[in-house]
C-alpha cells in the first residue's frame, strides 16, 4: 500500500497548480498589432524551437509537482501484523568479585563458567528483553534491557574481574538489577542473581533490596556458584609465576534462600559446570509468559524516483533558457 511520510506537503500541489494557471492566463493575454498585410506574418507551421518554448512552462510545472510529491515522502508500506509468543523481562546480576577466580569449575574459573552458561541462556531466549548488571564492591549496569542479544552478548564477553573494586555487595547488586525493571510493562519481571560469596559491603542491605523487589513485583532467582570450604585459587607469584593454592570460601546460602523465598523465586547451588547448565535450563522452563507484539513495518522509499527526475527536468529547463531557448530583448 502506498502512503506519504509527510502528507501535509501535498496541500501545496493544488495551490501550485492554481498559481500556475493564473500566471499562464496573464502571460497569454493577446496583444494588438496593426499592419496592412497581416497575411505576411502567418506561418503554416511553428518551428520546433517555438513549440518547445510554449511547452516549457508546462514541463516546468510538471517537474515542480513531481518535486512536491517526492518531498512528501511517497513509500510503499508493507502491512504489519500482531504475533503472539513467549517473552519476559530478565535482568542478570553477576558477581565479579575476586573470589570468582576460584578454579573449582575447571577448565574455567567460576566467572568463565558463568559467562558461558549465561551466553547460552541468552541465545535460547530470542523473544525476551534481557539486561546485565555486574557487581563487586559497587554495582553498575553493563547492558540495559534489550532485544538486541548480539549487543548484549558482546557486553557479556567484556565482563572480567577487576572492572570494579573487590568486594561482594549482594544488596547493591540486587537493587541495581531491580531498578532496571521499574519501568517494565512485562507481565513477568525477573532477576537472576549469581554470586559466590557473602554480603560484605554495607552500602545497601539485601533486606532493603528485597523490599524493593517485592514492591515492584519482581521475582528473584538466586544462584550460588561454587562450593564452600577449600577450593583451588590461582595466585601470581613474582618468582615462580602463577600457582594454585587452596583457599577457604564461604557462600551465604541462607541469605540467598531468603531472597528467593520472599520474592517468589527459587534458590539453586551449582558446584560444577553441568549443575550450572541444569539450573539455567530449569529457570528457562519456569520463566515463560505470553505476549503480543507487532512486527515492524518496513517501507520501500519512492522519493528518489520522483525528486531526481524533477531536478533533472528543472536543470535542463535552466540550461535551455540560457542557450537554445534564450529570449533576446
Amino acid at each position: 500500500m502506498m502512503e506519504f511520510a509527510r502528507p501535509l506537503l501535498l496541500l501545496l500541489v493544488p495551490l501550485g497548480i492554481i498559481l500556475f494557471i493564473w500566471r499562464q492566463r496573464l502571460v497569454s493575454e493577446p496583444g494588438a498589432l496593426r499592419h496592412s498585410h497581416l497575411k505576411l506574418l502567418v506561418s503554416d507551421s511553428a518551428s520546433p524551437r517555438v513549440r518547445l518554448s510554449l511547452l516549457m512552462p508546462w514541463i516546468t510545472a510538471f517537474a515542480l509537482v513531481l518535486l512536491l510529491l517526492g518531498l512528501a515522502g511517497p513509500r510503499i508500506a508493507h502491512h504489519s501484523e500482531d504475533v503472539e509468543g513467549e517473552g519476559i523481562d530478565i535482568i542478570l546480576s553477576l558477581d565479579i568479585s575476586g573470589s570468582m577466580r576460584s578454579l573449582d569449575f575447571e577448565p574455567d574459573d567460576r566467572l568463565g563458567a558463568a559467562k558461558k552458561v549465561i551466553d547460552e541462556f541468552i541465545e535460547g531466549r530470542p523473544h525476551d528483553r534481557i539486561g546485565l548488571v555486574v557487581f563487586a564492591q559497587k554495582a553498575f549496569t553493563q547492558c540495559p534491557l534489550t532485544l538486541d542479544h548480539q549487543v548484549l552478548r558482546g557486553f557479556l564477553d567484556e565482563v572480567k574481574i577487576g572492572l570494579i573494586e573487590d568486594g561482594t555487595a549482594i544488596g547493591l547488586g540486587l537493587a541495581t538489577a531491580v531498578a532496571r525493571l521499574r519501568h517494565s510493562e512485562s507481565p513477568s519481571k525477573t532477576v537472576v542473581l549469581l554470586t559466590d560469596g557473602v554480603n560484605n559491603v554495607p552500602t545497601l542491605e539485601p533486606e532493603t533490596a528485597v523490599e524493593l523487589a517485592r514492591s515492584l513485583d519482581v521475582r528473584v532467582y538466586t544462584v550460588a556458584i561454587g562450593r564452600q570450604g577449600l577450593v583451588p585459587f590461582p595466585v601470581d607469584d613474582p618468582i615462580f609465576g602463577r600457582r594454585t593454592h587452596q583457599v577457604e570460601t564461604k557462600i551465604d546460602l541462607e541469605l540467598l534462600q531468603t531472597i528467593a523465598k520472599q520474592t517468589g523465586g527459587q534458590m539453586f547451588q551449582a558446584t560444577d559446570p553441568q549443575a550450572l547448565e541444569s539450573i539455567f535450563r530449569t529457570i528457562d522452563e519456569l520463566e515463560t509468559a505470553r505476549y503480543t507484539t507487532t512486527v515492524s513495518t518496513w517501507y520501500r522509499e519512492l522519493m528518489p524516483w520522483m525528486v531526481l527526475p524533477a531536478l533533472l527536468i528543472l536543470l535542463l529547463e535552466g540550461l535551455l533558457s540560457v542557450t537554445w531557448l534564450r529570449r533576446l530583448p
